[in-house]
């Protein structure tokens, strides 16, 4: 399949994301262990989660997550120059090295931050027209819902499950689409 998610997982290589004793794997299609116990997603995760986000040119992205700051990059590449990525990471020590990666693919429409203790997302920097959610929540966050904008997505792994939530007015669909593993997501 050839499409945009496809273009942007050719031109943002995982290998730049990832520590020097495993970019030699970067091509293996399975969680790679990047430090701090946690994990660069497996690229096949990856391209699902970011086709269900439908992502367009001009967006304001959220990345709940951020971890080596390749989805970051991806995100960045698919909404183009004119829209913005804002990854969240809560782990400082992945934050330097996902910052270096990212400043070889974008110039300043997309930036890495620490996340804030006790705060999920960036409710300060809301609305957003998508947000991913690269770990696993026991419940889709009410607080996540509030920061999308109207017929915002957010994609989120659930338990086990991965939920796509759409925003119209004030009505939320949300859909089911397998069953994925990730990391737990830390909501405070």
């Amino acid at each position: 399949m050839s499409d945009a998610v496809t273009t942007a997982m050719r031109e943002v290589s995982r290998a730049d994301f990832l520590p020097e004793s495993i970019k030699h794997l970067a091509h293996y299609d399975g969680p790679l262990p990047i430090g701090e116990s946690q994990t660069n997603s497996q690229p096949y995760t990856v391209a699902e989660m970011l086709r269900l986000l439908e992502v367009h040119p001009g967006h304001r992205i959220l990345d709940v997550g951020a971890g080596s700051g390749w989805t970051t990059a991806l995100l960045a590449y698919l909404t183009g120059g004119a829209g913005t990525v804002i990854g969240l990471e809560r782990n400082a020590n992945l934050i330097g090295p996902a910052r270096e990666a990212l400043s070889f693919y974008v110039e300043d429409n997309a930036r890495i931050d620490e996340a804030t203790a006790g705060i999920l997302g960036a409710p300060d920097e809301a609305p957003f027209d998508r947000i991913l959610v690269s770990a696993t929540a026991p419940r889709i966050p009410q607080s996540l819902v509030d920061q999308l904008a109207d017929d915002g997505i957010m994609v989120i792994p659930v338990a086990t499950t991965m939920k796509r939530v759409r925003r119209r007015g004030g009505q939320i669909e949300v859909t089911d689409h397998g069953q994925y593993r990730f990391v737990p997501l830390v909501e405070d």
